[in-house]
């Protein structure tokens, strides 16, 4: 099962906890959530659990919605995304990786829009992640 690496409910995870379970991908980590700040700086970031089980989770939300959820795991983490109509149509368009289209385009369908999750695991991942919030951002 994909569980976080905080599964004690009773204590909330800070920042500093991430560098050693994230190893390498901590720097990543800290250039996403860096990014989405630039873009749009008025972004609240919390620690949240969504489902008891799963564990913690991480989200940047603007007042309204979560702009990307952070989910931590041993060695990486996740990305995760929900998209409304008008954006998964640039997410096709664009030149994002064909394995992110494709997750997209399998995704399931929620009242929010479609929901994907991308494993970060190397410096490459980045650059699609960042354009993914820059279209989240415009929708």
């Amino acid at each position: 099962m994909d569980k976080s690496i905080f599964m004690d409910l009773t204590k909330m995870p800070v920042s500093s906890d991430l560098e050693i379970p994230l190893g390498n991908t901590y720097s990543f980590w800290k250039e996403i959530c860096d990014f989405v700040f630039e873009k749009y700086p008025a972004a609240i970031e919390e620690w949240h659990v969504s489902v008891k089980k799963y564990g913690w989770g991480y989200r940047i939300k603007d007042k309204k919605r979560a702009i990307i959820y952070l989910l931590p795991r041993q060695g990486y983490f996740k990305t995760g995304f929900v998209f409304g109509p008008k954006a998964a149509d640039e997410i096709r368009n664009s030149r994002v990786s064909a394995d992110i289209r494709d997750e997209l385009e399998n995704a399931r369908m929620y009242a929010e829009g479609k929901g994907i999750r991308i494993d970060i695991r190397t410096e490459a991942d980045i650059n699609d992640i960042k354009k993914l919030v820059e279209i989240k951002l415009r929708y």
